[in-house]
């Protein structure tokens, strides 16, 4: 469709950019270093992650007014990755109620099962979970892997926890994710008091602050005690500029999330996915009329 010559049309029309971690990938193979880039990187990524389809640059010859900026932080239950082996201490149970024996074996696993099981150990008001297991060779070893049909075996939600710590440091799923919810802190908390967010207009500083000061404005609320969000899920309830920062045609902008403390770094390299981190520039695009 042509172009109408000299006349252009305003719209309410954000542009944003996500970092996604996959299901059992790790934060720091998204993103290694300690500064995570939104609308630098836009290819091969789905509707869901971006709306740009250059990087850096907005659509055509079109202009920006940026009213109001967020970040919004996905709260999904993470998933281990099936290619980091965890052995955790389980009891094999055999014989009848009441006259069983009880025998110490080893359960060997990956980590995405491993926090499945812990989850459900957690759930149960005894704080176990059983599995049926067969032993590997040499018989004798005391080494079992999950079979649907095999031996019984107990497994308890501190065995399956210290077994998940037990791991290499650096893929062992950080304190937020392993504990979540019960005082040790959230994803979303975690992120926003440790981060500092900084906008980019042709090089130029136009906006930095601690992450605290973009509340989302978006996402799923709940009034129960195990559940976070990034500010009220109201479009309202977010950071708005006191005056619009204009965005010229052709003009390069983008948005920098720096985790300045090295400790904290290490541990929010450790997330597991899915996870998702969204900033939305909100405003008004000027856009040729076709």
């Amino acid at each position: 469709m042509a172009v109408v010559q000299g006349i252009r049309e305003q719209i309410h029309g954000p542009v944003y950019d996500a970092l996604k971690v996959p299901p059992g990938k790790q934060l720091r193979e998204a993103e290694p270093t300690s500064t995570l880039r939104f609308f630098v990187n836009v290819q091969n990524k789905t509707k869901l992650e971006t709306n740009l389809q250059s990087a850096a640059l907005l659509p055509h010859y079109n202009t920006f007014e940026a009213r109001a900026m967020r970040v919004v932080i996905s709260d999904l239950p993470p998933l281990g990755s099936e290619e980091v082996t965890v052995e955790v201490d389980a009891t094999k149970i055999e014989g009848s109620p009441g006259s069983e024996k009880r025998t110490e074996v080893i359960l060997k696993t990956d980590l995405r099962r491993a926090m499945e099981l812990l989850e459900e150990a957690r759930a149960d008001t005894a704080g176990k979970t059983s599995v049926a297991a067969t032993e590997t060779p040499p018989a004798g070893s005391g080494i079992y892997t999950e079979q649907d049909s095999g031996d019984e075996l107990e497994l308890t939600a501190v065995a399956l926890e210290d077994a998940i710590n037990a791991i290499e440091r650096r893929k062992s799923p950080p304190r937020v994710q392993l504990r979540p919810n019960n005082g040790a802190g959230t994803i979303i908390s975690k992120f926003i008091y440790n981060t500092v967010t900084t906008l980019y207009v042709g090089e130029k500083i136009m906006i930095q602050m601690p992450t605290w000061f973009f509340p989302a404005g978006a996402g799923p609320f709940s009034e129960a005690g195990h559940f976070t969000t990034h500010g009220q899920p109201d479009p309202m309830a977010t950071f708005r500029f006191a005056e619009p920062v204009f965005i010229d045609k052709q003009q390069n902008f983008r948005v920098e999330i720096e985790v300045p403390d090295k400790d904290i770094l290490e541990e929010l390299h450790r997330l597991y996915g899915p996870l998702f981190i969204w900033v939305v520039l909100d405003g008004f695009m000027t856009r040729d009329v076709q």
